[in-house]
């Protein structure tokens, strides 16, 4: 992954976009050299019914390599998110399921059951999920502890 070839993810949405889905792109942003574009458009409402809504979210989520899904929107809209998952299940794209949140709620099961991965609200969580999901790379990376008044060598004394 890189600059020129950024990971196309797809955020579920029932075209607009919440609060949830604002937040999860500010996550995203705060991560240094993760490259992604959002191929979801909430904004792009298809003229029309109900069919043109489901071809238009077949269009996104086919461009997409991985496919977020928000409690929220399954809360709003059980039905479309069924179907965006039902979409990324035909066309093989990993589903990736965020925590409720602000809530201590539980992950709705159905989303559970049809989730390749479910992450917390944490950037670097988030990222390396997509990361996983979508090209298959395994981040293998650690958490550093920072302990003031301590070196490798042991406790300094000043």
């Amino acid at each position: 992954m890189s600059e020129k070839n950024p990971i196309r993810v797809f955020v579920s949405h029932t075209f607009s976009e919440t609060d949830d889905y604002l937040r999860l792109f500010e996550f995203l942003e705060c991560v240094d050299r993760f490259y992604y574009v959002n191929v979801s458009k909430p904004d792009d409402i298809p003229p029309g019914g109900l069919n043109e809504i489901k071809d238009s979210l077949i269009q996104q989520i086919k461009e997409s390599e991985a496919v977020v899904v928000l409690p929220v929107v399954f809360e709003t809209n059980p039905d479309l998110t069924n179907f965006m998952m039902d979409v990324a299940d035909a066309n093989g794209k990993p589903i990736i399921v965020v925590r409720p949140y602000g809530h201590d709620l539980p992950t709705p099961p159905p989303l559970l059951k049809r989730c390749k991965e479910q992450v917390e609200w944490n950037a670097r969580e988030m990222v390396d999920a997509i990361r996983r999901q979508a090209r298959l790379e395994d981040t293998n990376r650690w958490e550093v502890v920072d302990f003031p008044g301590f070196d490798k060598h042991g406790e300094i004394k000043e």
